[in-house]
């Protein structure tokens, strides 16, 4: 037994067919099916080849619609006695299992009248040419080939004519099938370069995008230190400013004329508001009790207090402790001399 085109073992050297048979079910299928050719000659396909580039969906129906038994077996059955080592291996290479269901020519052949592809269509009008012909003229028979082969033991045969022309559409067809797959080929190829090339701007992008975001964290990173060094610039300045000033009012006590203070007899906290009192300027117990804190630092020079820390002292509410500084300023009591560096209101002795 061989399998394709391989050498044939023992007499069947000598066999020829009238007609070559791969481009006989060339024309009849389409395609080149794989092949087992048996020492006597007998040609076998797998079903499944011809099923399926005959457009069958199903190779187990097909067969049973349109082959006889004795034309369709498994490959077990049809190379009993002649497997050896070497065929083995050629069926392996091939793909070629036991257990495949095989279709003798007069099955391929069937299985061909039973398609209805268009592409089935020369093919079987020769057939039926053939039948024709057999009805009319009781035989049917190839015309020799001008040029015969150089061995002896067999004829060339001319190929009829709507086999050849069935072959040339299908290899005509198998050549565009070509051209179109090597364009698509082509094509997928071109649009994968421009992809990888639009993957490579895009990483491009993307890495200037990060050296961008990466400047923007190094120049967020310096705002914030020149901030924070702004603010600590700013609290030493105000620090200089208040020792400045404390020296000024230092100086002011020093240059101030002996004889000022003698003009101005000392007064005691009880003194003042008993002052304030006799004309009538301190009217409620929460004016006084905001005048009592306050008195001792004015005969000072100055009271530096905010409301939260005389609310604190007296007991009073915020709102009644402004209030009660209001009435003590409008009375003409004290007067305010501007605020700290940190806010904080100045009162002194009109």
């Amino acid at each position: 037994m061989y399998e394709q085109n391989g050498t044939p073992e023992g007499t069947a050297a000598q066999q020829q067919d009238a007609i070559d048979v791969n481009d006989f079910v060339f024309a009849a299928t389409g395609a080149r099916v794989r092949r087992v050719t048996l020492p006597d000659g007998e040609h076998w396909f797998p079903a499944v080849d011809v099923a399926m580039r005959l457009g069958y969906a199903n190779t187990r129906q097909a067969l049973l619609w349109h082959v006889a038994p004795d034309c369709a077996k498994r490959l077990s059955e049809i190379a009993q006695g002649v497997y050896a080592v070497d065929t083995s291996r050629k069926l392996a290479a091939h793909r070629l299992q036991k257990s495949m269901r095989m279709v003798n020519l007069r099955g391929l052949i069937a299985l061909v009248n039973g398609c209805t592809k268009p592409e089935c269509a020369p093919f079987k009008a020769w057939v039926a040419e053939v039948i024709a012909t057999i009805q009319r003229d009781g035989s049917y028979s190839l015309d020799p080939a001008p040029v015969q082969p150089a061995a002896a033991g067999g004829t060339a045969y001319v190929m009829p004519k709507q086999v050849a022309d069935a072959i040339v559409r299908l290899e005509e067809r198998n050549i565009r099938a070509d051209e179109l797959l090597a364009a698509a080929q082509a094509e997928r190829i071109e649009q994968m370069r421009r992809g990888n090339d639009l993957l490579g701007i895009n990483n491009d992008l993307l890495g200037v995008r990060n050296d961008l975001l990466g400047a923007g964290n190094d120049l967020l990173g310096v705002g914030n230190d020149l901030l924070a060094e702004s603010v600590r610039v700013q609290h030493s300045v105000a620090d200089a400013l208040n020792r400045i000033a404390d020296g000024i009012d230092r100086l002011a006590d020093r240059l101030r004329p002996a004889s000022a203070d003698a003009e101005k007899p000392a007064m005691t906290p009880q003194q003042l508001l008993s002052s304030w009192r006799a004309r009538n300027l301190v009217v409620t117990d929460d004016v006084h009790a905001v005048a009592a804190y306050l008195a001792p630092a004015l005969l000072r020079g100055a009271a530096r207090y905010r409301v939260e820390q005389i609310a604190d002292r007296t007991g009073l509410s915020r709102d009644r402790v402004h209030d009660c500084v209001r009435m003590l300023i409008k009375r003409g009591c004290m007067r305010q001399a501007g605020s700290g560096t940190d806010g904080t209101p100045v009162y002194v002795l009109p």
